[in-house]
């Protein structure tokens, strides 16, 4: 394991703009306004070659209360106390404050390793910016300002001195470990469903509708296998996204839809399917990822509730009639095995290996039972497939006229191909390529004696 570093400080200091500038990633929301990170976010900083460590920026400190803020503090206050050494943030042009002595007097409770770093140094008086902290009574104040990189060097050594001796090397990333992406609306219970999967309250979970804002990855061992769980933002229509801050975060999504292997979608059992879901499914569907459907909430819902749900996903969700649906609570865990068994079935399907012979085979079973239409005249010819690549799975097919294929027979192939291979929750992706003509574009010259012969037959034609 890394030896861990910790930043903690009030809202708006420039943790996330520091975590960003040690990790050399993007992978932390940044803006002016306060309160933008709110779960706790690891990477990695790789600056010092000898001497790695984990990083993880956290929320600010602010509040104690039940609100959102004060899920923030704790979820702060955890990561600090599972850290090797934490790195106390202040901001050096608002000067010291009230909450700052009170973050320094709970450190100094704890009873872990902790430095002062004196952030936003640029474009101030640098020695009335420390001046400024002086009462705080720590012997070794760190200037710097992340957004410009100044101090960085100096703060690696301090961090270098004050990690652990016994440090073992980073571990190499698992191929084995499946990476599962929770995405949906607002308010549909992701980071609940998260929650309930770690048997802890690593991500904040609140009934305030956009309460995630970054798209947060956590390793998780189940039943003898490995998942990469991303806890992601909600996404809403484009219409309704107003601050600067969800535009980012719904980039942030797109972005853990692209890098999962499986998709689970989360739809409020109480709500039904809304336009939102089904622009929700479109992005999985863009990006050709396996999907899982989960229907949430399912606990709260009468016998007769539950068949009009059903029906409505009988109707609604027609287009990815392939994925399947499983009932859920994530609030009490009720259907998380049968989830499971879903999200394995699904990344089975999309990670099957072809060979091209049985691939060939499949194409000419289907071809002999139902052929193409003909179109001006002409049929297409479809003479050979091969696979091309996996997650989803695809399927080149070589032929003659491809391009007369209509729609509805190419959905006939990825039908009989679903259906003879058993693929369940992944969609199945062709590609049609026609062979060169070798003779297009080359014009037919004839020889001297194909002209002389020309030139009698036509003295012939003339004559009679």
């Amino acid at each position: 394991m890394l030896p861990l570093v910790a930043l903690v400080g009030r809202p708006n200091v420039g943790k996330s703009t520091l975590f960003n500038a040690l990790t050399r990633t993007r992978d932390a929301l940044v803006h002016d306004q306060p309160g933008v990170t709110r779960d706790r976010h690891y990477g990695v900083c790789r600056l010092l070659p000898e001497r790695p460590f984990a990083l993880v920026d956290t929320g600010g400190i602010e509040g104690e209360g039940e609100d959102l803020a004060g899920a923030t503090t704790r979820q702060a206050r955890a990561a600090a106390l599972e850290a090797d050494l934490i790195l106390f943030i202040v901001d050096g042009r608002e000067g010291a404050s009230g909450l700052d002595s009170e973050i320094l007097a709970w450190l100094r409770r704890s009873g872990r390793a902790f430095r002062l770093v004196v952030n936003k140094t640029d474009g101030v008086d640098l020695q009335a910016a420390l001046a400024e902290f002086a009462r705080f009574g720590v012997e070794d104040v760190l200037p710097i300002a992340a957004s410009h990189q100044r101090g960085i060097d100096d703060l690696l050594e301090v961090v270098a001195a004050g990690l652990p001796d016994a440090a073992a090397g980073e571990e190499p990333p698992d191929p084995q470990r499946m990476r599962l992406a929770f995405i949906g609306r607002p308010n549909v219970g992701k980071s609940t469903l998260v929650n309930r999967l770690l048997g802890e309250e690593r991500v904040i979970a609140s009934d305030v509708p956009g309460t995630t804002r970054d798209s947060i990855s956590i390793d998780l061992d189940r039943d003898g296998r490995k998942y990469t769980l991303i806890d992601t933002a909600g996404i809403r229509k484009k219409g309704r996204v107003d601050e600067v801050v969800e535009k980012f975060s719904i980039i942030k999504t797109l972005q853990a839809i692209e890098s999962c292997q499986v998709a689970v979608v989360l739809i409020d059992a109480g709500e039904g399917v809304t336009e939102q879901d089904a622009t929700v499914l479109g992005h999985v569907l863009e990006a050709g990822r396996a999907l899982v459907v989960a229907v949430n909430k399912w606990d709260g819902q009468s016998d007769y509730q539950r068949s009009q749900t059903m029906g409505l996903l009988d109707r609604k969700l027609a287009f990815v009639d392939w994925a399947e649906r499983i009932t859920i609570s994530a609030r009490h865990g009720s259907g998380l095995r049968e989830l499971f068994q879903a999200i394995h079935r699904a990344h089975a399907s999309a990670t099957r290996a072809f060979s091209t012979s049985e691939v060939t085979r499949a194409l000419e079973i289907a071809y002999e039972a139902f052929q193409p239409p003909v179109v001006r005249g002409h049929v297409a010819k479809l003479r050979f497939a091969h696979p091309g690549g996996e997650n989803p799975p695809t399927f080149i097919v070589h032929g003659t006229r491809l391009k007369t294929l209509p729609v509805s027979y190419k959905r006939y192939l990825e039908n009989f191909f679903r259906k003879r291979y058993k693929l369940v929750g992944t969609p199945v992706k062709f590609e049609f390529r026609e062979g060169a003509n070798p003779y297009e574009g080359r014009k037919n010259e004839l020889t001297e004696r194909q002209i002389k012969s020309r030139k009698r037959l036509m003295r012939h034609v003339k004559k009679r």
